[in-house]
Parts: C-alpha cells; structure tokens; sequence
C-alpha cells in the first residue's frame, strides 16, 4: 500500500522565505568543508564528474565532424536543426521520463543511463570514422544527449539526499561549477587534441571512443557507491500492473507533478526566468559559433577549433568564479535579488563586450555569460530542491530540463533567423541586452511580491 503523501506546503510558507529571501550567513570556507565531508556528496560528485569528463570528449568530436567540418556548409539554420534534432525529441518526453525517477530508484536509473550513454557512443563513433553522419549517427547521438539530460535530472533531485538542507547553495555551486570546469576543460583538451593531430574524421571518432570509458566508469561508480534506495525517491511506487496500465498511472503523475509545480509560485519564477536566460544564451551561442566557423577564421577548420579553446576556458572560469561568489550573495542580498544583479548585469555588459565583435572581447563576454547563467542555474536548483517535495522533485526537475532545452533551441533558431552567416549583427546584440533587462525587471518584480507575501506570512504566524 501507498504511504500517505506529504502534506503540499502552501505557498506563502517560509519555504518560500528560505528559497529567496536573505539566509542565515556562515563562512563559505565552513559550509564548503562540510559539504565535503559527507561521503555520499563526494561519490555523488565523482560520479558527476566522470560523465561531463565523457560529455566533454563526445561533443567535442561532434562539434568537430559536424559544425566545423569544412566539407560541409554550417548555415544557420543548419547548425538549428541538428541541435533541434538532438534535443527536442527529449524535450518532448522529458516530464514524462521525468516520472521514473520518482518511482525507480535513482540510483539504478542514472547508472542505467549511464551504461547506456557508454554504448550509443560506439556507433556514434564508427558512422564518424567512416564519415558517415547518417541514421545510425543521428541515432547514437540522441539517445547520448538525451539521457545526458535524463541522468543530471536524476543528479539534482538525489542532492538533497546527501546534503542537508541549510547547506544546499553551496552543494549546487560546488557540484555544477566542478562539473562545468571538467567539462569545459574536457571540450578543450580534446579541442587541443584534435588541434595538435591535424582535424579528421578518424581522429574525431578516436575522441568520441573516449567518452565510453568516462561513461562506463561512472556508471560503475554509481552502483558500487550508493545503495539502491539511497538516492531517493523516498516514497517510491513501483508499478506492478499491465504496460498500458503503468503508462496510464505515469500520465497521471506527470499531470500532478504539473500541479504541484502551480502551486509553488517562487519556483515557477526562477523557473521560468532560467528559461529566459537560456533562450539569450541560444541566440549567444549560435552568434559565437558563427563568429569563430565565418567570421574570425573563415573556411579554416583547425584554426576555428583552436579559437574556441579560449572561449571555453573562458566559460569555465565564470563558471567558477559564479559558484564562488553565489553561495555569499544569496546569504546577504537573497537568492533572488541576487538573480535580478546578475541579470541586470548581463543586460549591460553582454552588449558593452559583444559588440566590438574582437575575439578578446568575445571570450570575456563568455565569462560573464557563464558567471550569470551559473548564478541562475544554481538559485533555481535549490529553490527547486527547497520547495519540491520528493515524492515530485524528479518531475520537476525533468519539466527545468524541458524547458531549459526548448528554450536553447528557440533561441539558436531566432538567431538562424535574425544573424546572417558571419554572426555580425550589431541590432541584435542590442537586442539581447534589452532581453537581459525585461528578464531583471520582470523577475524583479515578481520577486519583490513574493518575498513581501512571505514576510507577511511569517508576521502572522
């Protein structure tokens, strides 16, 4: 029988109050230290850390034997559509993938993806080496993304399960920084690799075999570390009934994790700002790799390669520099009045460095970019993570994941639409500065109501 669900929280709790209002401060040096001394967040981490060291190498061989390959022609739109091909098929079933992780064990579910990740990569790899970007390819390589998307849903909502809760700010920031340096310096070493053997198709494919091995060992990682019910969910329902019965009851609970998520307003904002923020990067992101595949190194392969290298080491150091100074400023300003600052920010320094259209230029606007979509990414999680309950943090967070792809893929087609094909386009720089400032304003707002209505609450409590 079913245990008795948790009571939903209502809205104008003081978890609301704790997800975006000003916290209790420690010493980040303290809260760090604590964090790591928790034995289940370390092999969370190392299992975190293998698979973005194997996403690195594996987009690496794709960006190279696909966007920068000079016998093909990467239009826009084209470069569009083989994100849209990879991502929205997801995207598309992700809330309701997102329901097995709240009824299988986590654990099992990322290890299987992962072991699953570690053999769609083989075939990837031979259509390369051959040349051959065919069926098979394209195969390969959605189901390599989408279970990449599938398993660090299943890392977000096991978090609260090895942290405790006063100290999840400062477990988002260390993990996903730690995992976006790995795999940024991942994306370049294998950058540099492929740089220093000459570009090739044979050499792409050998990048793209080394992912298996990250793949296969942190799935290993993850069965051998943690038991089966330890990452959640905690109050699992396992399906005893027909295929079609099962499929029914999931459609059920993928509705209800819809519901839960209306009722929690502060989520559903930094929710919904993070998907704003991912549509600017879209259009930022289709900009840069025209820049460096048109514009900065025209019809010269390796040298777009070696151009990017920079921008990567660059959007790693934000990244950084973002989990670094987060976890403080939502201690003093709150979470959210620190994601209207850091957005605001953008609004003016995304236009200030992109502009010049300089590679210098362009790779310091990677780091702020970077600094700010760490900083988003970070308060949402752990808003996300304080106002979910478990029994529907895995749809959640599968429905985050949705939109965050959705809204990168809207973004890289505006883009296609609006860029010509060198990147150059100076309204359209302006044009995302004044979206960075819609987005502050708009959130700004929201969040004002929403923290006035938990103070209120707690006033009367």
């Amino acid at each position: 029988m079913q245990a008795p669900r948790h009571r939903v929280r209502p809205v104008t709790s003081t978890v609301m109050q704790s997800a975006l209002a000003p916290a209790t401060r420690t010493a980040p040096h303290h809260n760090v230290l604590a964090i790591l001394s928790r034995p289940g967040f370390r092999r969370l981490l190392t299992v975190r850390l293998l698979s973005q060291l194997g996403d690195g190498w594996f987009q690496a061989a794709l960006a190279g034997s696909v966007l920068f390959n000079p016998e093909r022609a990467a239009s826009p739109i084209a470069i569009t559509a083989a994100f849209a091909v990879l991502l929205l098929p997801y995207s598309v079933v992700g809330p309701f993938v997102g329901v097995f992780l709240d009824r299988w064990s986590r654990r099992t579910s990322m290890g299987v993806a992962n072991l699953a990740r570690a053999v769609a990569v083989l075939p990837a790899a031979v259509s390369v080496w051959y040349g051959r970007e065919d069926m098979i390819f394209l195969g390969a390589a959605l189901i390599a993304v989408a279970l990449n998307r599938f398993f660090l849903s299943g890392l977000s909502a096991s978090q609260p399960h090895v942290v405790e809760p006063d100290r999840l700010v400062t477990a988002n920031s260390f993990a996903t920084t730690a995992g976006t340096v790995v795999y940024a310096g991942s994306l370049g070493c294998a950058g540099f690799v492929i740089q220093l053997i000459e570009p090739g198709p044979h050499h792409y494919a050998g990048v793209a075999t080394v992912a298996t091995i990250a793949y296969l060992a942190s799935a290993v990682l993850t069965f051998v570390c943690f038991r089966s019910e330890a990452l959640g969910p905690d109050d699992a329902i396992r399906s005893t009934g027909s295929i079609m019965g099962g499929l029914r009851d999931t459609a059920v609970e993928m509705v209800s994790g819809f519901r839960h998520l209306a009722d929690l307003p502060a989520a559903r904002a930094v929710l919904l700002t993070q998907a704003a923020h991912r549509a600017l990067f879209g259009v930022l992101a289709m900009t840069t790799l025209l820049l460096y595949r048109n514009y900065y190194s025209i019809d010269d392969a390796g040298a777009s390669i070696a151009g990017l290298l920079p921008v990567a080491a660059a959007a790693a150091g934000g990244a950084l520099l973002g989990a670094l100074i987060t976890p403080r400023m939502t201690r003093r300003l709150g979470a959210g009045l620190w994601l209207v600052v850091v957005t605001a920010a953008l609004a003016i320094l995304v236009p200030a460095f992109g502009l010049p259209y300089v590679p210098a230029l362009t790779v310091g606007a990677a780091f702020v970019v970077s600094l700010g979509a760490q900083a988003t990414k970070i308060v949402t999680e752990t808003s996300l993570q304080l106002e979910v309950e478990d029994d529907y943090r895995g749809r959640v967070f599968s429905i985050n994941d949705t939109g965050f792809n959705l809204m990168f893929v809207l973004g890289l087609l505006v883009g296609s639409l609006v860029l010509p094909v060198s990147g150059v386009s100076p309204a359209t720089m302006v044009g995302i500065g004044v979206g960075y400032a819609l987005v502050a304003i708009g959130f700004g707002l929201v969040n004002r109501r929403l923290t006035h209505r938990a103070d209120t609450a707690v006033a009367h409590q």
